[in-house]
């Protein structure tokens, strides 16, 4: 079973994560955090298998989010952004930083 933390400020794009991940059989949500210190508390705390991270977030954005994830608990993180197709810059920041990918996050909302 992949253990999946969701952190996103959207809602929508939680529950529509939540549904969509819920989905697949070897899959579990076991979390959804709304910005990025969230996140970050929720990752220490449950420690899960992969994370889906948001780049525009309150508080603590996701790069900084992603950043300190891989300075205080390393785990494979997925991007999802509306930035990552003209915000090319961002996204590169964001692989440099470790994430493993990055989704368009109009794809999660269709």
């Amino acid at each position: 079973m992949i253990r999946v933390l969701i952190v996103d400020d959207s809602a929508f794009v939680r529950q529509a994560l939540t549904r969509m991940l819920g989905a697949d059989p070897e899959i579990e949500v076991i979390g959804t955090a709304i910005d990025g210190k969230d996140g970050l508390d929720k990752v220490l705390e449950l420690q899960p298998d992969v994370v889906t991270l948001d780049v525009q977030m309150p508080k603590l954005g996701g790069l900084e989010a992603l950043e300190q994830m891989m300075d205080r608990h390393p785990v494979p993180v997925l991007l999802l952004s509306s930035l990552t197709q003209k915000g090319a810059e961002v996204t590169l920041r964001g692989l440099e930083l470790g994430a493993l990918d990055f989704v368009d996050k109009s794809a999660v909302a269709a």
